[in-house]
């Protein structure tokens, strides 16, 4: 089993200052970190996926420092940086073909949103045949509301991991992870 780290839109657009500010993303992203650094020193494949819009949506605008990926998961150069403009990592870029090329049957998942980009590229990489790991604790995600009625950021969080978790992924902490 040959894996890789994908680490999806750890931006400072979900930062605070950000346009689309998540709830406790600071946690999400050293745990993202503690990640990075552990694939690093395996010398294991890592994949950074940096969202950028289209024109005329008005967040993660080209040239602007919400794009920037935030320093806690800053690539390295010749680390790979796949740059996408939908939440599914796999639409539009070369990420399945990136990871072909490498033989890679694994995914190692950490990111920014949980209920947008991280569960669709999760059930696009389970569906293109790769096993999948989410570290639920490196990811983060908002408040929402549907119809008047608000539903807060953990519990966003825990119902979209544990649909994943139902059919199309493993979910586990970081801590757990490392230490497996």
């Amino acid at each position: 089993m040959k894996k890789a780290l994908i680490i999806i839109d750890v931006q400072k657009e979900y930062f605070e200052n950000g346009a689309l500010e998540l709830v406790n993303p600071i946690p999400a992203s050293e745990n993202a970190k503690k990640l990075l650094e552990h694939f690093r020193k395996e010398n294991d494949t890592i994949v950074h996926v940096q969202h950028i819009s289209g024109e005329g949506v008005p967040i993660f605008v080209n040239g602007t420092q919400g794009i920037e990926i935030h320093e806690n998961v800053k690539p390295l150069q010749g680390e790979k940086v796949i740059t996408k403009a939908f939440p599914n990592s796999f639409r539009g870029t070369d990420l399945l073909e990136y990871l072909q090329s490498n033989d890679i049957t694994h995914l190692v998942i950490a990111g920014m949103m949980t209920h947008m980009c991280i569960d669709a590229g999760t059930r696009a990489a389970f569906d293109f045949g790769f096993e999948c790991t989410v570290i639920g604790d490196a990811c983060a995600t908002r408040d929402l509301d549907i119809n008047g009625q608000y539903v807060k950021a953990a519990d966003v969080h825990n119902a979209f991991l544990a649909a994943l978790e139902f059919f199309y992924a493993k979910i586990v902490t970081t801590e757990h992870y490392l230490l497996s």
